[in-house]
């Protein structure tokens, strides 16, 4: 039996509670590869919106036209005919972020944020509602991706967006901008949004605590 949600839920559910990157660990390839950058980290996010829109659309547009043997194969046509047309765009617009980025383009084919989505969402609901859980699956990857890259390149060459921020007398973590840098980048997020959560349950904890005690109190003045 299908989870009812609504459209509401379908939008915002991607962006943070369920977010690819940061929640459910998906599509880390590209968010550890190409986020050295901000100007990256934010092509990828496009590309990948692209796409990932794109795939939703057809998908759930033609979700009973595709038959179920081949519906995996069906989905990953569908995912490389907009990953191609991505491809040719930033060759023909923006060629050194597309050489910057080279085969993480093409990686968006398996990226199993988009076919994960394709899968559990899109062949199963109408239209509209695969758009908005694609948006939002596709506005929380943005998110992270932009989180990833703004820290990487702060330290990594103390710039943002190609502004220099700390003069000529800073020294670059070098580390940052490396392969390592990505690794180090996602486990500090991770790290902090732990922390994060765990001390919102503990405020909860003791909310709730405290509320119990006001219960009680009442109860045995009365």
């Amino acid at each position: 039996m299908k989870r009812q949600t609504t459209p509401q839920q379908d939008l915002l559910r991607g962006v943070w509670k369920e977010n690819p990157v940061l929640v459910q660990l998906l599509g880390l390839c590209p968010a550890l590869a190409v986020t050295n950058t901000v100007v990256n980290a934010l092509a990828m996010a496009a590309a990948t919106t692209f796409v990932l829109l794109g795939a939703s659309l057809l998908v759930s547009t033609f979700k009973s036209l595709i038959p179920q043997e081949v519906r995996i194969s069906t989905y990953i046509l569908i995912i490389a005919t907009f990953v191609t047309i991505v491809d040719m765009v930033l060759a023909a617009v923006v060629p050194k972020v597309h050489a910057d980025l080279g085969a993480f383009i093409a990686l968006i084919v398996v990226n199993c944020i988009i076919l994960s989505r394709q899968e559990a969402f899109a062949s199963k609901r109408p239209v509209g509602r695969a758009l908005l859980d694609a948006l939002g699956t596709a506005w929380g990857f943005t998110i992270a991706m932009i989180l990833m890259g703004s820290f990487r390149e702060i330290l990594g060459y103390g710039s943002f967006l190609g502004i220099h921020l700390f003069g000529d007398h800073y020294e670059p973590w070098v580390v940052m901008i490396s392969p390592p840098g990505g690794f180090f980048t996602l486990g500090f997020i991770l790290l902090f949004l732990g922390w994060w959560e765990g001390r919102k349950a503990g405020r909860k904890e003791i909310r709730h605590w405290a509320h119990s005690v006001r219960t009680q109190v009442r109860k045995e003045a009365a």
